[in-house]
């Protein structure tokens, strides 16, 4: 039977009525698939191939709707991608009188009660809105999901190798604990190096299948080279990507929310001078969300007019916003599973080539974005990190699980979480030993045999900061005559008179008031530099020795225009003075007159660690990430002492990173929950996720090769 005929007669009539053709690879595949057995899948292909109606076209055929309760769960991790996908999922449903419910803090009240009076149908939801349900509605939760069939989990790659992801298995195991049967897990992705992890969100990676659809659509590539001397964006590169635009639909991607705003204002600005159009925007998560979808809106209804949206990965995901000629790239992205979820974005129409345009402000930006440019030809994407003992989410889960069941035995807590796939690897006497600390502390407090949240507990449990397991940094909402512009990461710098980016317009703090976390602005007219607001992240190894073999090799490339070829081959020239013949197990060391300069060419964690380990041997370096580099002062040091990189044994390591974590209280930062384990837990924390000392040890082979000049 073909796809089409497995599919029940309703969806037949669906498909009928939207008059496709024939259905795309992914889909075909999905289909004969899910309508033939009840197993997990995970569904990767390009981006707008159809995977939405992939997974949902045979769920909707094959699932009872008159049963009661929820039977299909949709898991998006944007709010803004769950209203955007529920037209979708509502239009595939509407004709077969399928309830479909957005489930969000955002979401309407009253559908939200319908819902819990009556389960059924399509739940649309956020892992966030899941926690909640778990800790504030254990009885709803079961009456809503006991008969759940599907779990479908939207954009599933922007969940690995994250706290969130954690989080979400954890979840995920807890709802097939409540369900009466078993349900499948579905999970989409356009972008996927290693579909291990992916498969461990269903809790039976053994039996979980893999559909791909390999297919990609040409791509035509452009590098530019403008070299930033100042802090602003040089001005004949925005000149230069007005001219490439002005005519096209646009995303730009810079790296950071201060780079989106200064390109937005900077291209309306040559716009007004020289008559042009005013469609000019910013979006990231500091815009006000009206603003935002305001600019969805546009890009996707005004089909005739053109635009730029400077952006940040806040369009990276699947919202829709219609057809896009053309994505920018801002310097290096951070990661090749980046590039090509923004990529994907252009040429969406049917035969359309997608087209980017890479410009670069320094020279190892340049040489960055070349390697991962290469990688991605060569098919290579990032392996997920892997979260194997994720004790901070452990932590958190303990305290929901003791607040959702209203009090429950220590040793029913221990098994609990010992049977949840999310922690399988966590031993049982740790278990007890977190939730032992939890009772000391008072955040858990024994009752008899039970345990219940104590004192202090309530003061976490009771937030509504609770049910995310990612930190929120303090955000002021910016306000302007009474209307919201959006909301700023709070700093020293945010004062009044200082002058901000933000809704792609320039604005002048007026007051700041703290107690009502708010930011009064008026429309800045002095000229006056204003703030940027940026944000980071960490290189793969491979990307950087993509960088080195690039460095020595003689290749052509011709994506390069003139400029950046030129800059290239200058790289090269500085680094053809160091006579390396075995790329593998040699780096370049600078000997200069008053400094030595060692370049690793490594993973960013791999280099804090081995800035850490000479530390400890007593050689301070000055490390610079972004060139993979480590600055050495003292130009008369033994060259022998940097080669003997001797990792310490277990304890001393372990004594070595408490005093580092003393030192640095800040640096589990992006862990939300690791402050309230015990100490020993945040050192295996701090060893599995800032550091990487099986990489670091690899560099006890490694000689270092200096230039011949002295």
């Amino acid at each position: 039977m073909t796809a089409f005929e497995l599919l029940s007669p309703a969806v037949r009539k669906f498909v009928r009525d939207k008059r496709w053709e024939s259905f795309r690879d992914i889909q075909s595949a999905a289909i004969k698939k899910i309508m033939g057995d009840d197993g997990h899948y995970i569904l990767a292909s390009r981006t707008a191939s159809g995977k939405t109606e992939a997974a949902f076209l045979p769920i909707l055929s094959k699932v009872d709707f008159n049963q009661r309760g929820v039977a299909v769960l949709y898991i998006s991790p944007l709010i803004a991608l769950i209203n955007d996908q529920f037209m979708r999922v509502e239009d595939l449903c509407s004709d077969m009188e399928i309830m479909v419910t957005k489930w969000h803090g955002e979401a309407s009240r009253s559908l939200k009660g319908k819902l819990l009076k009556d389960p059924q149908g399509v739940v649309l939801i956020t892992p966030e809105s899941l926690e909640a349900m778990f800790a504030n509605k254990p009885y709803d939760i079961k009456n809503l999901f006991t008969n759940l069939k599907y779990v479908v989990i939207d954009e599933i790659h922007s969940f690995i190798g994250s706290d969130r992801g954690v989080h979400l298995k954890s979840l995920l195991s807890r709802l097939q604990g409540i369900n009466a049967g078993s349900f499948s897990v579905v999970g989409l992705s356009a972008t996927l190096g290693d579909f291990a992890e992916a498969k461990k969100f269903t809790g039976n990676p053994e039996k979980t299948v893999v559909l791909r659809d390999p297919a990609s659509k040409d791509l035509d590539a452009v590098f530019k080279y403008f070299e930033q001397k100042a802090h602003n964006l040089p001005i004949e590169l925005l000149k230069d990507l007005y001219r490439e635009t002005r005519d096209a639909k646009v995303l730009v991607f810079p790296n950071s929310r201060g780079k989106a705003e200064e390109v937005a204002v900077s291209l309306m600005k040559i716009a007004e001078r020289v008559g042009g159009h005013e469609n000019y925007f910013s979006h990231h998560s500091s815009v006000d969300k009206q603003v935002r979808e305001y600019v969805e809106e546009f890009a996707k209804s005004k089909v005739r007019r053109n635009f730029t949206i400077a952006c940040t990965s806040t369009l990276e995901l699947g919202i829709d916003i219609g057809s896009v000629d053309q994505v920018v790239q801002l310097d290096a992205a951070h990661s090749i599973a980046s590039l090509i979820q923004r990529v994907g974005r252009s040429g969406r129409r049917e035969g359309a080539k997608s087209r980017l345009l890479l410009y670069a402000t320094n020279p190892w930006s340049l040489l960055q974005s070349l390697a991962g440019w290469l990688l991605y030809l060569e098919g290579f994407i990032e392996p997920p990190e892997i979260i194997d003992y994720p004790y901070d989410i452990l932590l958190h889960q303990a305290l929901s699980i003791a607040k959702e069941r209203l009090g429950i035995t220590k040793k029913g807590l221990v098994a609990e979480l010992k049977q949840n796939y999310a922690f399988k690897l966590i031993d049982e006497a740790e278990i007890a030993e977190i939730v032992d600390h939890l009772i000391a502390i008072d955040f858990l407090e024994e009752l008899g045999r039970e345990l219940i949240i104590g004192i202090e507990g309530e003061k976490i449990v009771n937030g509504r900061d609770f049910y995310t397991v990612f930190n929120m940094q303090p955000y002021y909402k910016v306000v302007n005559s009474g209307t919201g512009i959006g909301q700023i990461p709070v700093t020293a710098q945010v004062r009044e008179n200082e002058n901000i980016l933000l809704a792609a317009k320039i604005w002048k703090i007026r007051f700041v008031d703290h107690e009502a976390k708010k930011i009064e602005v008026v429309t800045a007219n002095d000229g006056r530099k204003p703030l940027f607001f940026g944000e980071g992240g960490d290189i793969h190894p491979r990307i950087r020795e993509k960088m080195m073999e690039i460095l020595f090799s003689a290749e052509l490339f011709p994506v390069l225009d003139e400029n950046s070829a030129i800059e290239i081959e200058k790289l090269r020239k500085e680094f053809s003075v160091f006579p390396l013949t075995d790329l593998n197990l040699q780096r370049p060391m600078l000997i200069g007159a008053k400094e030595l300069a060692l370049y690793s060419f490594t993973g960013s964690r791999i280099n804090r660690t081995l800035s850490f380990l000479w530390a400890l041997s007593g050689v301070e370096v000055h490390m610079h990430d972004d060139q993979s580099k480590f600055g050495v002062e003292d130009a008369i040091l033994d060259v022998g002492a940097l080669s003997k990189l001797l990792i310490p044994s277990l304890d001393d390591l372990d004594l070595h990173l408490e005093n580092f974590l003393y030192a640095h209280p800040d640096i589990l930062s992006g862990s939300k929950w690791a402050t309230y384990l015990p100490v020993k837990f945040r050192l295996r924390l701090l060893k599995q996720r800032y550091f990487d000392f099986e990489g670091a040890e690899l560099f006890k082979e490694f000689t270092w090769v200096s230039n011949t000049v002295v």
